[in-house]
């Protein structure tokens, strides 16, 4: 029996919710009986069923027996469904190979718990590493109260973004701008500052049905708000992103007459947004995966914060010469001081280079 092939088979089928899970994590599931796949799944989006039950529901026969290969411990609790632990008990399920533990404090560990004690075999963290790399907001909200955080940035091969008038479209190619939308798709909020909606004016929606052929509609209108961070309150109405339901301007106070479209946040002794308060509010309201499209200020603040999980720059073939840099950090006093990232990923999207970056050497 080859567990690590058939955990692979459920990966597969977990990625097709990746736009569409938040604020579940994503989630896939096959049954194997002899050597053979008689059923799979993946769980589509909040509200509906989990893996383990559209599994079962589309098996071919009787699932008595059987071996259920899950990327996340089923779980204990009745929550928007019933608890997939005690379904798979009384489904008579034999044997569980899991991905890796659940993180959530409802569960961790109590689905293995309820599994063990019905006699089912249970074989635990058969692969972390992918569990981790196909839900990071998940383990890392119910792990440190905090979302997982992207800073996505373009520039030209100079390190430029802008002209110094604030012009920039288009740096990168229709290409890389696809990818963004795959990127804005599978984030559970989106985030930028009012420089960047004072120069650019974004829209900064999510409008490419054909990202996802499992459920374009879904992750097109899936709710997933955007944050506008204003401390000084000059966004101004007519702003694009503004014509979006869920935009919201972030400031040091709010505002009687704009109830719905301001919200307070704490400032630092600087007068501007405490970021690490802010995402530890955005992770108390459910959300995991947070992208920043900002410009060289917040996205210098994020970085110098060590706030930021993922750097992902889209460095076109161009030259500009003067312009706006890439981040706006703090001057260091020596060559020691050097904020070190490891090369994540690089890859070619269209004619520019994707690089996903990680803190830390």
């Amino acid at each position: 029996m080859n567990d690590q092939y058939f955990l692979a088979q459920a990966f597969t089928l977990a990625r097709r919710g990746i736009y569409t899970t938040d604020p579940n994590p994503r989630v896939g599931c096959v049954i194997v009986r002899d050597g053979q796949i008689i059923g799979e799944g993946f769980h589509q989006s909040a509200g509906q069923g989990h893996a383990e039950v559209v599994a079962i529901d589309n098996a071919d026969g009787d699932v008595k027996g059987a071996t259920v290969y899950v990327t996340l411990e089923p779980c204990s609790y009745f929550g928007r469904t019933p608890a997939c632990a005690k379904m798979l008990v009384e489904k008579g399920i034999k044997r569980v190979v899991s991905a890796d533990y659940d993180p959530h404090p409802l569960n961790a560990g109590q689905g293995y718990a309820i599994l063990e004690a019905a006699g089912i075999e249970v074989v635990r963290q058969a692969n972390p590493e992918s569990a981790l790399q196909l839900n990071p907001g998940h383990y890392k909200s119910h792990q440190q109260g905090l979302p997982f955080v992207r800073l996505k940035m373009a520039c030209t091969l100079d390190g430029r973004t802008a002209l110094a008038d604030g012009s920039s479209k288009w740096i990168t190619s229709a290409s890389a701008r696809l990818d963004v939308q795959r990127l804005r798709a599978r984030s559970s909020c989106i985030v930028t500052g009012i420089e960047t909606i004072l120069q650019d004016d974004p829209a900064l929606t999510v409008r490419e049905p054909n990202i996802d052929p499992h459920g374009g509609d879904l992750a097109i209108n899936r709710k997933r708000p955007v944050y506008i961070l204003d401390s000084g309150l000059r966004t101004p109405m007519s702003a694009r992103v503004l014509a979006h339901p869920d935009a919201r301007i972030v400031c040091g106070h709010k505002l009687d007459q704009d109830q719905a479209r301001v919200i307070g946040a704490s400032l630092n002794e600087d007068g501007r947004i405490c970021l690490k308060r802010f995402l530890q509010e955005l992770s108390e309201q459910g959300a995991l995966e947070v992208l920043f499209e900002c410009g060289p200020t917040l996205g210098g603040a994020l970085i110098d914060s060590g706030l930021c999980d993922e750097l992902i720059i889209y460095m076109a073939p161009k030259l500009m010469g003067s312009g706006r840099p890439l981040l706006q950090l703090p001057e260091i006093a020596n060559m020691s001081a050097l904020r070190t990232f490891s090369f994540d990923d690089v890859r070619s999207i269209g004619s520019d280079l994707r690089l996903i970056l990680k803190p830390g050497s």
